[in-house]
């Protein structure tokens, strides 16, 4: 695992990177990843603007940024991301701005097509879901924790529609687009500091 990591690590990119590529593939009307279908290409335009708009707009209260900035451990946040995926498109940004809070935080992207071997070693219920972030202690290069492909309350709305219906419906996927929408990255934020909790005996205090 430790040289799979080093390896998707080496070929990772930062966010301001991961976001030139998004917007230059909707420019290009294109997309990231191994299927170039029409609806990829639009969601992938779709997500440009999702993206653009939550990098502008997302607020954290001075309670959340205090609780973040006392997180001292060194990590690197590793991201498995493709441009067409709506989550990604509502959680990478919540991601970058922890990360631009606290410079103990390293962020960096991967796309799941190109790393197959990564994706495969976390996957969600034997799915290759995403995005997936993967927390590693920079210092150990052990894995600390993931987080992903949704917040916990999306993943509890799924999880419900799923048992009810057998799968997701069109309806139900722009219901959830509405939720993030009115959420506001809060549910994400919760996870992460209760993440960050999990892994530093220091941060709870």
């Amino acid at each position: 695992m430790d040289a799979l990591l080093a390896k998707s690590l080496g070929k990772s990119m930062s966010y301001e990177t991961y976001r030139d590529l998004v917007r230059q593939l909707a420019i290009d009307n294109s997309t990231s990843g191994l299927q170039k279908t029409e609806s990829n290409i639009q969601f992938t335009k779709l997500n440009d603007r999702r993206m653009k708009r939550w990098d502008k707009t997302i607020e954290l209260s001075e309670e959340t940024i205090e609780r973040i900035n006392s997180f001292q451990e060194k990590v690197t946040w590793l991201v498995i991301s493709e441009s067409w995926c709506g989550d990604s498109a509502h959680i990478n940004p919540v991601l970058n701005k922890i990360a631009q809070i606290n410079n103990n935080i390293d962020l960096r992207f991967v796309l799941r097509d190109e790393n197959p071997e990564l994706m495969d070693a976390f996957l969600t219920y034997g799915n290759r879901s995403i995005p997936k972030l993967i927390m590693i202690d920079d210092a150990s290069g052990k894995v600390l924790s993931t987080y992903g492909p949704r917040p916990s309350e999306a993943t509890y709305f799924v999880n419900r529609f799923i048992s009810k219906n057998g799968k997701l419906t069109p309806d139900f996927k722009e219901d959830l687009q509405h939720w993030y929408n009115k959420d506001k990255g809060k549910n994400i934020l919760d996870d992460i500091t209760e993440m960050l909790c999990e892994t530093s005996s220091n941060f709870c205090l």
